[in-house]
């Protein structure tokens, strides 16, 4: 009777595991920012002075974070965020783009500048010191490593290639995917800017 009794509760504690699970994975996301976004510190390539998440606020934005000696995801994300917000006739007023370097022994201000000209006038850059750095990541939940590139004497480094979506509140309002559908993507910041 005892095993039985204790089966029973068990199979309760199972049940409540489950159900747990399931609410937390199927409520509407948080729109709140509560996940991601918090304090954090850079310089801003745009105006040379310290730039915080108080500065989000006022203009959406669409913040990537990445690094100079990218070969491929970083260019080619700066590359499609541009045109989108080319192809949806957004100026500076209407949407932010932000590139925030998570290679901050090489990248600094002006080297992240000089690497963001290349993609219009309308995307700046951020860039701080390894803990400011390292604030900035853990506010947003971004990964970030340096790996040894075979055959050459620089590093390269993995990291999160989502764009973040910010809205003029400051808060965070979702992601695109890197090499998301460009249509998709577009319908997003839409929604993001009320374009």
């Amino acid at each position: 009777m005892l095993n039985k009794v204790r089966i029973a509760l068990w199979a309760l504690v199972a049940l409540a595991a489950i159900a747990a699970t399931v609410i937390y994975f199927t409520r509407p996301m948080d729109r709140s920012g509560s996940m991601f976004g918090g304090p954090f510190e850079m310089v801003s390539t745009a105006t040379g002075e310290t730039f915080t998440e108080a500065d989000l606020q006022g203009t959406p934005t669409l913040m990537f974070f990445g690094y100079t000696y990218c070969p491929d995801v970083c260019p080619l994300t700066l590359a499609e965020t541009t045109a989108w917000k080319e192809q949806l006739g957004l100026d500076a007023d209407d949407l932010n783009i932000v590139f925030v370097t998570v290679d901050p022994e090489r990248d600094t201000v002006e080297t992240v500048r000089t690497y963001l000209s290349n993609f219009g006038e309308d995307v700046f850059g951020l860039v701080g010191n390894e803990a400011q750095t390292d604030q900035i990541k853990r506010s947003y939940g971004v990964f970030s490593e340096k790996v040894e590139a075979e055959g050459s004497t620089e590093y390269l480094v993995n990291h999160t290639s989502s764009v973040y979506m910010i809205d003029a509140d400051g808060k965070f309002f979702g992601t695109i995917a890197y090499m998301e559908d460009s249509n998709t993507a577009m319908d997003k910041i839409r929604r993001l800017t009320g374009a």
